[in-house]
């Protein structure tokens, strides 16, 4: 579940301070992740200006920064990180640390690890003098014990301060899953989640839009990462600007940008992760489930089309992926006996065939796809009416033709179409008819 949004009458740079205040002065231990990205530099300079306006909580000072390095950024990213660091009011560590990521460019090879001592001549840049290469329960070899980001996070809390406070620029606007992760709380800080063991991730700009990342540099005088600017001379939304590495499900989209605008980096990361030469050209079709789906063959049902494209993947990722599509079939089942069609969301849970096929082919191991997403509601909090028509045309059309055995609906005989619709819907269809 997510909770409706509520207006406040104090703006959203004001609030964000009055959160980094409760942060600092209830939590023992605080570090600001920063990927020299927008939000993480939101992020560092709110709490920046909270201990700057706050002398009684020198103790934080200078203030704890963690940033890892990915290897194959813009070399723009690295020297604005560098000057970060040579602020006297932060402590940055620099990790340059073989960490776990997806590779969404390559099902037979689905992780790569940035600095991995394996790859030293296929890295993308050179290591930089500030680098951490080493951390205390951090395993760096064999590759398969390697961890990601989030469980790397929690070997940073030091042991002398329990009470720990992970800050990071995690923003409502950007996914469902990051507006559900701030919104499932009743009352109190909804932007504080404890994760146990004493630590606490705090998300003090989670209310910020894109245009109040950008408002705020430029209103207030921020230093920023100069990537951005080529970006934005190439074509690229604000919206859509990415400066950490496009290997992933979501940001493998936006993996031209690197070609078109870092071609010093791009010419490395080509040959530094498997698949990346054919997602840079492919991306954006089909054949990534972008922009379209491939068809399925007719006669064929759509357990036995989704298994097709599961059986590409490798174990154990393709078990993840099975599952994953097994838990949404079963939340769907757990509202409504709709069955599922082709194309068109049911209204209830926004699942389809082309959803899940979508989840079979590119994984979505984040989940930051989430088949509620695009779901319209009226006033009341319910199911668009031009939402249950489109579903039921769409079955309709399945129905007359003969292929409703394909939808590999649980049900006994086939349904009637009209009979699923809701009173209020049915009376909307009937007169916009």
């Amino acid at each position: 579940m997510t909770r409706r949004q509520v207006v406040l009458d104090e703006d959203v740079y004001t609030l964000a301070l009055q959160r980094m205040l409760h942060v600092f002065e209830n939590f023992d231990d605080v570090m600001v992740m920063f990927s020299g990205g927008k939000d993480s530099t939101a992020v560092l300079q709110v709490a920046l200006q909270v201990l700057a306006e706050h002398p009684e909580l020198d103790r934080h000072l200078p203030l704890r920064v963690v940033f890892y390095d990915e290897e194959a950024i813009p070399q723009e990213t690295a020297d604005y990180v560098e000057r970060v660091s040579k602020r006297p009011d932060v402590a940055l560590d620099w990790l340059c640390l073989p960490i776990q990521h997806r590779n969404a460019c390559s099902r037979r090879s689905p992780y790569w690890y940035p600095w991995a001592p394996e790859a030293r001549d296929l890295w993308c840049r050179e290591l930089p003098a500030e680098a951490i290469t080493e951390w205390p329960g951090f395993p760096t070899e064999p590759p398969e014990k390697r961890i990601s980001m989030p469980e790397a996070n929690l070997l940073l809390a030091r042991a002398d301060r329990p009470n720990t406070a992970i800050v990071m620029g995690i923003r409502a606007q950007e996914s469902l899953t990051r507006r559900r992760a701030v919104t499932r709380k009743l009352g109190g800080e909804n932007w504080l989640i404890d994760v146990g063991d004493g630590i606490t991730k705090a998300y003090p700009i989670y209310d910020w839009t894109t245009e109040d990342v950008w408002t705020a540099p430029d209103e207030l005088g921020w230093d920023y990462n100069r990537a951005y600017d080529h970006m934005a001379m190439a074509g690229v939304s604000p919206p859509m600007q990415r400066c950490s590495p496009a290997f992933g499900e979501e940001p493998l989209q936006k993996l031209w940008t690197y070609a078109s605008c870092f071609p010093d980096v791009w010419s490395k990361m080509v040959y530094r992760v498997p698949g990346v030469g054919s997602a840079a050209r492919y991306a954006l079709t089909e054949l990534y489930s972008y922009h379209g789906r491939p068809d399925k063959p007719a006669g064929m049902s759509w357990e036995d089309f989704i298994r097709h494209y599961l059986s590409k993947h490798n174990q154990p990722e393709r078990g993840q992926i099975a599952e994953r599509i097994s838990a949404v079939i079963r939340n769907h089942y757990r509202k409504t006996t709709g069955p599922l069609v082709d194309s068109a969301p049911h209204p209830e849970t926004g699942v389809s065939w082309s959803f899940l096929l979508m989840l079979a082919m590119r994984g979505d191991f984040k989940q930051r796809k989430q088949p509620g997403g695009m779901l319209q509601t009226d006033d009341q909090g319910r199911p668009q009416p031009k939402l249950w028509k489109r579903y039921v045309d769409e079955l309709t059309t399945a129905i007359d033709a003969g292929r409703f055995g394909e939808l590999c609906w649980p049900g006994r005989g086939v349904p009637d179409p009209d009979a699923m619709v809701p009173e209020y819907a049915r009376e909307a269809m009937v007169t916009d008819d």
